[in-house]
């Protein structure tokens, strides 16, 4: 019977990656003893793709269990009714890691950790001379974060995994599982970091050196050394290549369930760059210093943060400030310094392009004074300040490859149902960025959207339901299967 099931090729390549095969075997028979069929992607049909299910309990119980390491906010009443708190390289994601890792070998995968920290959990295939298809996303989150972003793709691909391994499937070319180190940027102010340096668009010594947000003094090489992390792999599209790159994650916005839509379709992500502003001013008194003799850093500053928004409103952009620290902080010292944040994003180049030129222009004009939108904010004229402007992250717009949105499309088609899948998806573009973004410059990429309640996100209230995860990750599951499955046929 084993000899039937595993077929003298999958053993070999097991054994000529160094997997032990018992662990392999082991991970396969754990969740299915008495498989329907022993498979080849390249032999599947219809019939056999749509019967690769995911268990819905199993992937929602590696959810909440992973969320014992960084629980944050409590919002409910219920065991799982809190957030998360697991930021990048912390010990708490330490542990989901070393989870991440453990699980994956058990299911017969060999694991590479980069000098990026990046983790790479790979099951053979039949022909293991090209490079895996992955699914991928992240285990760190927001400081105020929730249960769903990141975590729900990384744990999403590790039920790919399960389901290959429960329904015994073969495929052509190996498949992978990533977590990516450092996406959200909430501890490292660099968003997708990991991701940039592996596709060769952010240098290793700028990453390495970047300086931890909150106080203190950590970097994010001193980081991955302590928690043992710091792999020897170089961090490399060259090292680890794709094949492609599938990413599930939570829409992080209304309109899937404003529209009663099941799946989001993502064609593409929107252009966004990260700024930041310093605005010096003076210190003084505030019971002996007239307002007109002033100059407040801090007001200066909301006029700025003020006018980002009007900009933003007038040419169809975001605008948001999410940190903001001040000097001397004193409640009798007017502020006389003041840095903070500014997020623009669009769907084209060219407005991020407008915005930047836009706010490069006025930013100086506003400080100083000499400019009539000060006349309009109500507020006596105050002595002249200056501000600096430091662009910090620049994502451009990013299509996603039409092989892989169209292994999405077909997936949801064979999930949904062929009546029901014009009803219940939609195509979109992602107004956040994700680790996607830097894959897609290296191999064929796209990611899958389900609803997100109320369209909330980085809060501790973020919530999808149990059947939209269980949908995402089937879907994610056929996408990547089906992309396998071009590649036996010699379509890719």
């Amino acid at each position: 019977m084993a000899s039937r099931l595993y077929s003298p090729a999958l053993r070999n390549v097991f054994k000529s990656l160094g997997v032990n095969w018992t662990v392999a075997l082991k991970g396969r028979r754990s969740f299915s003893a008495t498989p329907r069929w022993n498979l080849q992607t390249r032999d599947m049909n219809e019939e056999h793709l749509s019967s690769l299910r995911v268990n819905q309990c199993r992937l929602l119980e590696d959810i909440h269990y992973t969320c014992q390491w960084g629980t944050g906010e409590r919002w409910g009443d219920a065991p799982t009714e809190t957030g998360m708190s697991r930021l990048a390289l912390s010990d708490s994601d330490r542990q989901a890691r070393d989870w991440f890792v453990e699980t994956t070998e058990s299911l017969g995968c060999k694991t590479t950790i980069d000098s990026m920290g990046n983790i790479f959990a790979i099951r053979p295939g039949l022909k293991n001379d090209k490079a895996p298809t992955f699914a991928g996303s992240h285990l760190d989150t927001q400081p105020t974060g929730g249960r769903y972003d990141g975590i729900l793709g990384v744990t999403a691909g590790v039920e790919m995994l399960r389901v290959l391994n429960d329904n015994w499937v073969e495929t052509e070319y190996p498949v992978g599982v990533v977590n990516w180190t450092n996406e959200e940027g909430a501890r490292f102010p660099k968003s997708m970091v990991s991701s940039g340096v592996w596709a060769g668009s952010i240098s290793l010594e700028d990453a390495h050196n970047l300086r931890e947000v909150h106080p203190g003094t950590a970097t994010m090489a001193s980081e991955l050394a302590r928690i043992g992390y710091l792999g020897k792999t170089p961090s490399s599209y060259k090292s680890i290549p794709m094949a492609a790159h599938f990413e599930l994650h939570i829409e992080q916005g209304p309109l899937l369930e404003m529209a009663n839509k099941k799946i989001g379709i993502v064609k593409g992500v929107n252009a966004y760059r990260w700024f930041t502003v310093r605005v010096q001013g003076r210190d003084a008194h505030t019971g002996t210093t007239d307002l007109k003799s002033r100059a407040d850093a801090l007001l200066t500053a909301a006029k700025l943060i003020l006018h980002s928004h009007r900009l933003a409103t007038a040419n169809n952009a975001l605008a948001s400030t999410g940190i903001l620290h001040l000097t001397p902080g004193s409640t009798n010292t007017v502020p006389g310094s003041v840095t903070f944040s500014l997020d623009i994003r669009a769907g084209k180049d060219e407005t991020v392009d407008k915005m930047t030129q836009l706010i490069e222009r006025d930013f100086p004009a506003i400080a100083s004074g000499s400019n009539i939108l000060n006349s309009q904010e109500g507020c006596t004229p105050s002595l002249p300040l200056s501000v600096s402007i430091t662009q910090d992250f620049n994502s451009a717009a990013i299509n996603f490859h039409d092989t892989c949105i169209s292994c999405v499309k077909e997936a949801a088609a064979s999930v949904l149902g062929l009546e029901k899948v014009d009803a219940l998806t939609r195509e979109m573009v992602s107004g956040a960025g994700h680790d996607s973004v830097y894959a897609s410059k290296r191999c064929p990429t796209s990611m899958i959207f389900i609803p997100s309640r109320e369209g909330i996100s980085h809060n501790p209230r973020e919530f999808s339901t149990e059947e939209d995860c269980a949908l995402g990750a089937q879907v994610l599951t056929q996408s990547v299967v089906r992309f396998d499955r071009l590649r036996a046929e010699g379509k890719i």
